[in-house]
């Protein structure tokens, strides 16, 4: 029986031939994924609301194997992001956003955008993506979850919330679609060096009554065996491994990147 493992020492990723959507592609983890893709040789279908973001973003995928095509759309139109999802390959579920406030005082607006864009929408593009992922018998899903879809966090209720919905749906289809040839796993970062949680600081400040310096050493990186912020390549390197041959039996998995908190 012929082995179906790749052979050691197997080639850097190539993800040529293959379309990619990346959400929340304008900065921060998305970007950093993005080129990753399209240096892999992938045509990568860039996905954010920022368009100059966007340009800029294709800008650097010039000299790559690949492509960036820029794909301006606001996830909280459902049936948009859907039909962007048909077609690809390979799924990067990484769009979000974050609102600091206790519960009582949590707008239940920002609650419904937040579930919208970060469990509402993924559903919608992993529906989008699996016609064809099955019709090709390969696809590859990864949801850029977080720790905070492993643990949670005070005054963060939308995002764990989310999180955590997020890595049920990832693991249902990843039952669902592996006798089609499909994974889907989670990643699941600690902080990361993104605009996204430069913003939680100055939240966090306030919601604690403390600066944004003791924000990052005692609330942030608190229960953090490793006393630094996580960078975005080592997020897309991640999903890269996820979408190479040496991970084919890695589905309903979480790939932990949290320094150590969630060793405790």
């Amino acid at each position: 029986m012929t082995s179906p493992l790749p052979a050691p020492h197997t080639p850097s990723l190539d993800l040529g031939g293959r379309t990619a959507l990346v959400t929340g592609a304008a900065g921060g983890i998305g970007r950093a994924c993005a080129l990753r893709l399209a240096a892999a040789g992938a045509r990568v279908r860039a996905v954010d609301r920022d368009a100059p973001g966007l340009d800029a973003l294709a800008e650097r995928a010039s000299a790559l194997a690949g492509s960036i095509e820029p794909l301006v759309l606001d996830l909280t139109d459902l049936d948009a992001a859907e039909r962007a999802a048909a077609g690809t390959d390979v799924l990067v579920n990484n769009a979000g956003l974050q609102l600091v406030r206790p519960i009582e005082e949590f707008p239940p607006k920002v609650f419904h955008t937040v579930l919208t864009v970060m469990l509402e929408a993924p559903f919608r593009l992993i529906r989008g993506a699996l016609p064809h992922m099955y019709d090709r018998r390969w696809g590859r899903i990864v949801n850029i979850s977080s720790v905070h879809g492993l643990r949670a966090s005070a005054y963060k209720s939308a995002y764990v919330a989310a999180k955590h919905g997020l890595e049920g749906l990832s693991k249902t289809t990843a039952l669902e679609g592996a006798p089609h040839g499909v994974t889907s796993n989670c990643v699941n970062p600690g902080y990361v060096r993104t605009p996204l949680v430069e913003a939680q600081l100055a939240d966090q400040a306030r919601a604690h009554g403390i600066s944004e310096e003791r924000v990052l050493s005692e609330v942030l990186l608190k229960d953090s065996a490793l006393k630094r912020l996580l960078e975005p390549e080592e997020v897309a390197e991640a999903v890269a491994y996820l979408c190479g041959p040496q991970a084919s039996f890695v589905t309903g998995a979480s790939l932990v990147l949290d320094g150590g908190w969630t060793a405790h």
